[in-house]
């Protein structure tokens, strides 16, 4: 398929637009294709950018809880680029190599703790039901208050619409 909406070229986007790109890179790097794709219309970018930056950085999940969440999303869209973005993330916030490669796996093999195996159960049936199952909500209800419970609905949300769009802007390719 190949890319469907081009990286702009320099000067391509609005002035303010093209600051702020490199501002929301990881050191070192560039800024993430999906958010390259939201500069193509930049009224949204900077209201989008809040958002996440407060999903990410003012929730109450731990960034373990976040990121398991994020990988299980990107798993089941199959979006390649949130994979990798999020395997990044994931290592820095504490999980090892395996841990990330058994989010992809069936989840009784992963040897999670009951709260990350209702987490991951959670991503798999708001992607396949869009909603999530009483038992399944029941064991997170053990183990999360009401704030986590609201937000892991939002960041499996999250991930699953930035992986949407990696997969049909073609960022994957």
């Amino acid at each position: 398929m190949g890319r469907r909406i081009p990286d702009p070229v320099p000067g391509e986007l609005r002035e303010d637009v093209e600051s702020l790109l490199p501002l929301i890179a990881r050191p070192g790097g560039k800024p993430a294709s999906t958010m390259v794709v939201l500069a193509r219309s930049p009224d949204l970018l900077a209201p989008f950018l809040g958002w996440a930056a407060a999903l990410a950085l003012n929730g109450v999940l731990s960034n373990r809880d976040h990121e398991l969440l994020a990988l299980r999303a990107a798993h089941n869209c199959g979006s390649k680029f949130e994979w990798d973005e999020h395997s990044d993330y994931a290592r820095d916030a504490g999980l090892t190599n395996d841990e990330i490669s058994a989010v992809a796996g069936p989840i009784p093999s992963g040897g999670w703790s009951a709260a990350e195996g209702a987490l991951l159960q959670a991503a798999d049936d708001l992607n396949s039901t869009h909603d999530v199952s009483g038992a399944t909500w029941e064991v997170l209800a053990n183990n999360y208050d009401t704030p986590a419970l609201a937000e892991i609905l939002f960041v499996v949300g999250q991930y699953t619409m930035l992986s949407m769009v990696a997969n049909a802007a073609g960022i994957d390719q």
